[in-house]
């Protein structure tokens, strides 16, 4: 038998790099596990610190950790600053916080030549403090996520991080005003993920600032661009006209947006994505949606141009429309429209997809349903019309799928359909709960009816909703 202390210097470290190994999301044990190793022996002690890039060690620090008082026990080691202030309700019934918590945070951030990832939360006053602390450039910070707990919004100076973080890859900023985020992105070349949630009105940046900051961001990933109100829009006095080119953001996967469509329509006229997957939009309500940058945008990128499956829910705060490929996370385009009336939704979701949407000739399966909400009883005319702008994209589509409440609604619209070239190839209607011995809605039936005549039958069928389908 050989004993572990007479195992040689590499094999020794082959094992101490797979049990600090990250498995899983860092904390405070896992990413000090190796303090373990060096309380062993002398001999552990010179391994473990002989190799601090092979085994990543680094120190944690929380809010409860006495910064002050024991980084300097410790050699010059990278720092992850992980601060979660909670708050806590004192005698008077008052939420409150400690604000030595804040203290221990700052004293981490001190060390700003050591801090590699960043990770607070806390009042809009505390995080105050935090900015405050890093004014001073962060040469080896590559993570950074802030966000205030109360609704106040602080407001970070132009010398946050001193304006420059070459090796930052991750940046998410929660309701935090930043106006010289532009002349930061510019600095951050390395940038993998950019998330900016909520942004106040006050953290305004205009779509031309947005879009040429991401230029230099040559290994970009995920964008997340979330405004808090529609009060962030482009005046319309301002707006200026599309450039003759446009910034290439080649690595580009993921892109999700929150805000109005003219922000959006500014922002895609002056970027091509050629590599983009997936998109999300969530448009606040608003009268009109005209959006032919982003038809633009859609035809000049690849996985964004094919769907073959289409999905429309009606929620309790938004109608969503999603086309994807059936070949999971293979490109998908999906679009909320935020506002909470059935009649609303209905009319928001024509607006848009006639004639946001072009003609989906690929787009096979259709599905409409609800989700969290009950349809209300009453339609007017109006609404069938609304229904047939709703469809009309949908020219390829071969099976359609209605819930309940939907195919309820939606008779009138396919009554007004007979003998007209919408859905023209249909082949397949499958209604949720129907038995051959019930009778068919009236106009659907009339519809079904009118193709058989014209020899393109359609077989009405039994739709077993999926659970899934109960979010979208």
């Amino acid at each position: 038998m050989t004993s572990i202390g007479s195992l040689p210097g590499d094999v020794l470290l082959d094992i101490f790099d797979f049990y600090v190994a990250d498995k899983g999301p860092a904390t405070k044990t896992k990413t000090e596990a190796w303090q373990i190793l060096i309380h062993v022996c002398r001999r552990w002690r010179h391994i473990v610190f002989r190799s601090p890039r092979r085994l990543d060690l680094r120190l944690f620090c929380t809010a409860n950790t006495p910064a002050k008082d024991i980084l300097d026990i410790w050699p010059a080691l990278p720092i992850f600053v992980n601060g979660h202030v909670l708050e806590r309700i004192d005698e008077s019934s008052n939420l409150v916080s400690d604000d030595s918590d804040v203290d221990n945070i700052v004293a981490a951030l001190k060390c700003s030549d050591r801090v590699c990832q960043i990770m607070v939360a806390c009042t809009t006053s505390q995080m105050e403090k935090v900015s405050a602390a890093m004014r001073e450039p962060f040469p080896e910070l590559t993570d950074l996520w802030l966000r205030p707990w109360d609704e106040m919004v602080p407001v970070f100076p132009d010398s946050f991080l001193g304006g420059f973080a070459p090796r930052l890859r991750s940046l998410w900023l929660d309701y935090i005003a930043f106006p010289g985020l532009p002349t930061l992105l510019l600095s951050a070349t390395g940038l993998l993920t950019l998330r900016l949630l909520d942004i106040p009105h006050s953290g305004y940046v205009s779509p031309e600032a947005m879009a040429t900051s991401l230029s230099a961001l040559t290994h970009l990933r995920t964008i997340q661009l979330r405004f808090k109100s529609p009060q962030s829009f482009p005046a319309q006095e301002s707006r200026p006209p599309p450039p003759p080119t446009r910034f290439v953001l080649r690595p580009l996967a993921d892109f999700y947006f929150r805000g109005v469509s003219e922000y959006l329509e500014d922002f895609l006229a002056r970027i091509d994505a050629p590599e983009l997957n997936y998109l999300e939009i969530s448009f606040f309500n608003q009268i009109d949606f005209d959006t032919p940058q982003l038809v633009r945008f859609l035809s000049r990128t690849p996985s964004l141009k094919t769907f073959e499956k289409a999905c429309i829910a009606f929620g309790g705060g938004a109608v969503g429309v999603k086309l994807s490929t059936r070949i999971p996370y293979l490109g998908a385009l999906d679009v909320n429209i935020l506002c909470n009336e059935f009649d609303w939704q209905l009319s928001s979701l024509a607006q848009f997809c006639n004639p946001s949407l072009r003609p989906l000739p690929t787009t096979e399966d259709l599905y409409i349903y609800e989700y969290q909400r009950s349809l209300p009883d009453q339609q007017d005319d109006f609404e069938n019309t609304e229904w047939l702008q709703v469809l009309r994209p949908f020219n390829g589509v071969k099976d359609l799928y209605l819930s309940k409440a939907v195919s309820a609604r939606l008779t009138p619209a396919m009554q007004a359909m007979v003998g007209g070239t919408m859905l023209p190839i249909l082949k397949n209607i499958f209604l949720e709960g129907f038995q051959p011995s019930t009778p068919i809605p009236e106009g659907i039936r009339e519809f079904v009816a009118e193709r058989q005549l014209n020899d393109n039958p359609i077989l009405v069928s039994r739709w077993d909703r999926d659970p899934e389908q109960e979010t979208f």
